[in-house]
């Protein structure tokens, strides 16, 4: 094509986070080209649905409803009221220590709420759909960049070329834009990988997230809403990578009988009712988060393991901060005056998170008895002090 398509906001990538972009930046007046060359998978059952879910914390609804999502979303939601911590790192796989942390210690809100990724992309695609001012284009991909002063020239894999002020790169972990635009990361591989799946059990969950420490990582269950009638819950099984490879290869019957034995029964019985995915544990951060024209969110511009509900709620705060930026001044969207401010108010922030996950990631993969019982100690301790106990639920979920 000869034509040259000119739009406020490129967001390259269409996963939760980009698609969020996408609806939040339509609705706010800005003319959004979104793509992505993955047509989003918006079905449980179809092949390459995306078996995690999203505990989206309440400080993140505000971005949802300036998106017109949150109206969409609630109906499948299921509320976070208390966030269970169990320590199992005694002899046998049993509790040993149970600590709640209740949201009501802080306000009338939930922590947050939990929903399916394969239902988020389902509920976004019809949404940016009611958009005059969004153009999605699935199956469609960045494949090259040119950043000057005056905007950004992208092309995509269909030939088309676009004329952005502000590329906004949520293309995930391998990001495209981040490496056109020259900017490097820090990785950090843990030998972790973990299972993600759903479950149905005898006992209610009461909207109670539970994580089961005791080696290899955390193994957390999730409330979600009924599944056929049946109480359900969500899990993430983090384990090192062989051992994570084995159970996912497992017959149902025996995947059933160890993930009851690594539960602890705190729920009855565990029946899985999806298939199983691995994804690999990494922490990754960029050097900064912006460059001429582009500005990086969620997996383009970190990653953590799936740890206290961190991981797409830090990308609805770069999302949070990137819009207001872009409202304040929307004569100058993409210029390095608000690009500079982007980068000093969200990576500090970041990366101070992502120390904290990799410490909290580290101690519960421990192995040895001694530094088990450690973990289970200062646990106690910490959760004995109130203000402590408050100040920790505050930083958990981002608000001071």
């Amino acid at each position: 094509m000869s034509d040259v398509i000119d739009t406020d906001i490129l967001i390259s990538g269409g996963g939760v986070a980009g698609l969020t972009a996408a609806a939040v930046f339509g609705a706010s007046g800005f003319r959004t080209l979104c793509v992505d060359p993955a047509p989003p998978v918006t079905s449980e059952a179809e092949a390459g649905a995306d078996m995690r879910t999203t505990a989206f914390l309440h400080p993140s609804r505000g971005v949802l409803e300036a998106a017109g999502l949150w109206a969409r979303l609630e109906p499948y939601a299921a509320p976070l009221q208390i966030m269970r911590i169990i320590d199992a790192g005694g002899e046998k796989p049993e509790a040993r220590l149970t600590r709640d942390f209740n949201a009501s210690e802080l306000s009338d809100l939930p922590f947050g709420w939990n929903l399916q990724n394969w239902l988020l992309r389902r509920e976004m695609v019809a949404r940016l759909a009611e958009l005059p001012l969004v153009d999605f284009r699935a199956g469609v991909a960045t494949a090259g960049l040119i950043t000057r002063e005056a905007g950004a020239e992208v092309t995509l894999s269909d030939g088309t070329r676009v004329h952005a002020r502000l590329v906004v790169a949520a293309d995930g972990r391998n990001s495209f834009i981040r490496e056109a635009a020259g900017l490097r990361v820090k990785t950090t591989r843990y030998g972790q990988k973990a299972l993600a799946f759903a479950v149905t059990h005898p006992e209610p969950h009461h909207n109670v997230s539970t994580e089961i420490h005791r080696s290899g990582g955390p193994f957390t269950l999730v409330p979600l809403p009924d599944r056929d009638g049946l109480h359900s819950s969500a899990i993430v099984w983090m384990e090192r990578g062989p051992e994570a490879d084995r159970l996912a290869a497992l017959p149902v019957p025996e995947f059933e009988a160890e993930m009851n034995a690594r539960s602890t029964g705190i729920l009855g019985p565990l029946t899985l009712a999806t298939r199983r995915s691995v994804w690999p544990m990494m922490t990754q951060i960029a050097e900064r988060f912006t460059a001429q024209r582009v500005a990086l969110i969620a997996e383009a511009a970190h990653v953590i393991p799936p740890i206290g509900a961190q991981g797409l709620n830090m990308s609805l705060a770069d999302l949070t901060c990137l819009l207001e930026l872009c409202q304040k001044d929307p004569a100058h969207i993409g210029e390095p005056a608000m690009l500079a401010a982007y980068n000093r108010r969200r990576w500090p922030e970041v990366k101070a998170r992502e120390i904290g996950i990799d410490l909290l990631n580290r101690a519960s993969m421990v192995e040895a008895r001694p530094l088990r019982d450690l973990r289970a100690g200062v646990l106690g301790a910490l959760y004995s002090l109130g203000p402590v106990r408050k100040t920790l639920m505050k930083a958990g979920l981002g608000v001071r």
